[in-house]
């Protein structure tokens, strides 16, 4: 069994800032732990408005707190987002995210993240990126 506090986490190696200001993530649940997804507990700042597109991995969200909307780049839609919504990149779909609040998410990833990762100029993951 694996047992990790969000606290604790914060505190460790396991709370990534992205270098552009819009987010950070603690990843409570990474590829070492050998689950075959990961699980990361991540914060939005209020403000950000940023392009991603997943091409390496599928992605859940589930908003727990905040409010925002997520953009998908093929057709225009927008799609609010608030504490109960959950929205799944199942066509590693090009979207933008934009909080109007402070949003914190649960997020899950297939495959897993190895920990280290931030978004690339493509606003991917890369899958080799360093372990934690």
């Amino acid at each position: 069994m694996i047992v990790r506090n969000l606290t604790e986490a914060r505190d460790s190696n396991r709370r990534i800032v992205s270098p552009d200001g819009n987010w950070e993530s603690t990843r409570m649940l990474l590829k070492d732990d050998k689950m075959g997804f990961s699980f990361h507990i991540t914060t939005i700042y209020k403000g950000a408005d940023f392009r991603m597109h997943y091409q390496n991995h599928l992605e859940s969200v589930y908003c727990v707190r905040g409010r925002g909307e997520v953009e998908t780049l093929a057709d225009g839609k927008k799609y609010p987002i608030e504490p109960g919504t959950l929205y799944i990149l199942d066509k590693h779909d090009e979207h933008m995210l934009r909080a109007f609040e402070e949003m914190e998410m649960a997020c899950v990833f297939n495959p897993p993240l190895n920990g280290t990762e931030v978004h690339n100029a493509e606003g991917a993951y890369e899958l080799n990126a360093e372990a934690l």
